[in-house]
């Protein structure tokens, strides 16, 4: 299907790989190198909408956070996500842009501070489990932290403790009028960035943001939906899905319904911390979607066009 319209969703791993540095320079390679994979898929004919993850970026800034505490207050979550969709977004423009123009292809690429609302109810913020910032490995060191900001922490196997947080279901993006804008105007999006800036609604109808982040890969979901996506990509460093992964029974799967992904989540083949929201994220694609035919894939990123294309990765259908 030539020219559906596509919404694209990168790691943040991507740029800012485990193990790496995360310095500016090398985190602006890392996003020159994506774009440039990006800008094949755009040569093809396809519309692009493009989300991104924050997690090390966000990691960064609540480090700066505890390091810099009693000098400049801290910020909560939520102006954390902001300004890192904001770096993350500018990054992504000027390369993208760049890239096209170099192919004479100029097309302008507009990032948007996005905000996403969640429910004020919603039970992960009774129970938070997502992990977010550095790693501490002295219990007393941890319970300071405890006392002196009332934060919650969690151990997270053998490397030690980390700061746990809610990640509420994502309900709906709130500037789909401004998307609608900017496709309408033949520019690309980059939206939604680090699963958007959690926003609940008070009883009086204002909006305010909450401590809090949004799973990237399942805020993709309302985002595709909201723009009348045909694909929605979740690209990241492996070639798709497989069950019994790591396992002697390891098996990779090509092609897939919603209906049978499912029924493998159920028998927990995807671990929570990696592939879970992946796998989910598809399924609710392809189940929600009011399109014909829609079609989510999980695949290599340095395999962007096979991957929209059905020839790479994991393909599930609505079945």
């Amino acid at each position: 299907m030539s020219g559906a319209r596509v919404v694209i969703a990168l790691g943040g791993n991507a740029i800012a790989p485990a193990g790496s540095g995360g310095t500016a320079d090398e985190q602006t390679r890392n996003i020159t190198a994506a774009m440039r994979l990006v800008a094949d898929l755009v040569e093809t004919g396809h519309e692009i909408v493009l989300t991104h993850g924050n997690g090390p970026q966000v990691g960064n800034l609540l480090l700066k956070n505890d390091l810099a505490k009693d000098v400049v207050p801290p910020m909560p979550l939520d102006w954390c996500v902001a300004q890192t969709q904001a770096t993350i977004g500018f990054t992504m423009c000027t390369a993208l842009e760049a890239e096209l123009a170099a192919r004479g292809r100029p097309v302008p690429v507009i990032p948007l501070v996005s905000r996403v609302r969640v429910d004020r109810d919603d039970p992960a913020f009774a129970s938070p489990t997502k992990p977010v910032g550095r790693y501490l490995t002295d219990p007393e060191e941890v319970e300071r932290q405890v006392q002196a900001t009332g934060e919650h922490w969690a151990r997270q196997g053998e490397k030690g403790w980390r700061r746990v947080v809610a990640s509420p279901e994502p309900r709906e993006p709130l500037d789909g009028q401004s998307l609608a804008l900017v496709l309408e105007g033949g520019a690309i999006p980059i939206a939604n960035g680090g699963g958007g800036v959690p926003m609940v609604r008070s009883e009086d109808g204002s909006l305010h943001g909450v401590e809090a982040v949004i799973d990237k890969d399942l805020a993709a979901v309302p985002l595709a939906h909201a723009v009348g996506a045909q694909r929605l990509l979740i690209l990241t460093d492996v070639p798709g899905v497989a069950t019994g992964f790591g396992t002697p029974e390891e098996r990779w799967l090509d092609s897939v319904t919603a209906g049978e992904l499912r029924g493998l989540q159920a028998d927990g083949h995807f671990a929570a911390g990696s592939m879970a929201p992946k796998v989910e994220a598809c399924a609710r694609f392809v189940e929600g979607s009011t399109v014909v035919e829609p079609w989510a894939a999980i695949g290599d990123l340095d395999d962007i066009t096979d991957v929209a294309a059905g020839s790479s990765g994991t393909q599930v259908e609505r079945g």
